[in-house]
């Protein structure tokens, strides 16, 4: 984990899905930057309670909230727990299915869509506009929410039209949230390219060397290039940054 120059002291953020990958990577950048972290996690609690061990060997505040997101009904209750905690300033909505590795890469494409619109699209939705009624009433916030730069270009086969349908959608909610909840509370938007998550690690060749040509950098992403990101969006650095979605990809061919 490399330092960071981005300021957030004091200020509370939850990131969802961060018991493990980007979401974690985020938590962390987040609390190298001074911010106290809300730490959520589903079925992986204790990978929830060793990234708040680890943050608060940081020196900042935080707390491991479990819940099931892809449940409508615990989505509302989930904001209130949290906002009981803290006033949050910064929420990322980044918690979502994985159906590219483990059992949930053999189900069908119908089912992989529903969980991907369950939690992706709805959960995000749900909790944006439950959160961003708390921030915009404290007259201050950010959101930062999770897309996929080819939504916007396309890819084929199923997973770019899974990815394409529930990542798009959460792009162009951003937009509309954004205009919703101005002036008080800022909405954007990180839209990753090829990132090296549990799926980059056993990717066969071809995906190897697609993911390396696709990229003006010539390298896969890394789940610390989203984080560093989302830290400067939750930032004062980007205060006058709104309603935007921002490609972390190393440039696309």
């Amino acid at each position: 984990m490399s330092t960071s120059s981005t300021n957030l002291a004091g200020k509370w953020a939850l990131v969802t899905g961060s018991s493990s990958g980007i979401g974690r990577a985020i938590a962390f950048q987040f609390a190298m930057s001074g911010a106290n972290v809300i730490v959520h996690g589903n079925q992986n609690r204790s990978g929830a309670e060793q990234t708040v061990t680890e943050i608060e060997a940081m020196g900042v505040q935080s707390v491991a909230l479990c819940c099931d997101l892809s449940e409508p009904a615990s989505r509302t209750h989930f904001v209130e727990q949290a906002w009981q905690i803290a006033p949050l300033d910064v929420w990322v909505n980044n918690a979502g299915v994985d159906v590219l590795t483990g059992e949930a890469a053999e189900w069908p494409f119908e089912k992989k869509l529903h969980a991907l619109w369950e939690l992706d699209v709805l959960a995000t939705i749900d909790l944006s506009r439950a959160v961003g009624a708390h921030m915009r009433q404290r007259g201050q916030g950010c959101i930062v929410n999770i897309g996929w730069d080819q939504a916007v270009t396309g890819m084929e086969g199923d997973s770019g039209q899974m990815f394409g349908a529930t990542k798009g959608a959460v792009m162009a909610f951003t937009s509309s949230l954004a205009k919703t909840l101005a002036p008080a509370v800022r909405v954007n938007c990180l839209a990753p390219g090829w990132i090296k998550t549990d799926w980059g690690d056993q990717a066969s060749e071809y995906w190897q060397n697609r993911a390396r040509s696709e990229s003006l950098l010539e390298r896969w992403g890394t789940p610390d290039d989203v984080a560093k990101a989302a830290c400067f969006l939750a930032s004062d650095d980007a205060g006058f940054i709104n309603g935007q979605v921002l490609n972390v990809n190393g440039g696309q061919r």
